[in-house]
């Protein structure tokens, strides 16, 4: 019989972790956070990071544990998160998985897009170009070597079109040519759980988080 993962998702002060934490007390299992700033040790205000009467009523992976100082990244999460899924599952049938970085909660789920290492000097050409001739400049360059792309971001965001330029630039091929086209299979099941709630109600929760 295949394992189960339990994927909690939603925005900010829906009620995620409270949630998490009484379906493993009620599997008798663990959470793995995918919420990229509550990894980090020194960061405690604004991350909304469970408490430690909650962390210590259901063991929860990848809460404080790295620090800021530590360079971390979304692949080395993947090959973490999926190693101790590895080892859970063979003491648990459900897990949870609880977090707002959708990016990590892909990552584990359906794997990452691989993309070729970017050249220093190919970065910081672009950096320059940004600077001296602007945004406008970038974007002429990328919508000629990559239309799918420039169709598709946000082109008034700079890291999204210099990311895209520089994996063209480093690879000579476009962007959108890297992009997974298959999810990839995992050897367990997921079942996603997405919270929702009104919008006045959800702004009431994060100002009392807030002066909390």
């Amino acid at each position: 019989m295949k394992k189960t993962l339990i994927i909690i998702g939603g925005p900010t002060a829906i009620g995620k972790t409270n949630l998490a934490i009484k379906l493993a007390k009620q599997f008798k299992s663990e959470i793995i956070s995918a919420d990229a700033r509550q990894f980090y040790k020194e960061l405690n205000i604004g991350v909304a990071k469970p408490s430690k009467y909650q962390l210590k009523s259901i063991k929860h992976h990848f809460i404080n544990n790295i620090s800021i100082e530590d360079h971390y990244s979304v692949g080395k999460y993947e090959q973490e998160g999926l190693q101790l899924i590895d080892r859970l599952f063979q003491k648990y049938d459900v897990l949870f998985l609880c977090g707002g970085s959708g990016l990590y909660i892909d990552a584990l789920c359906e794997g990452l897009n691989k993309f070729p290492t970017i050249k220093p000097n190919i970065k910081e050409q672009i950096d320059k170009d940004l600077n001296e001739k602007g945004l406008d400049f970038l974007n002429a360059e990328l919508k000629m070597v990559d239309i799918a792309t420039y169709e598709k971001i946000d082109n008034k965001n700079p890291r999204r079109v210099t990311r895209a330029l520089e994996v063209f630039r480093s690879s000579k091929k476009p962007y959108s040519f890297y992009l997974k086209k298959e999810k990839e299979k995992r050897n367990f099941h997921k079942l996603f759980i997405g919270l929702s709630d009104d919008r006045e109600t959800i702004y009431n929760n994060i100002n009392q988080r807030v002066n909390q």
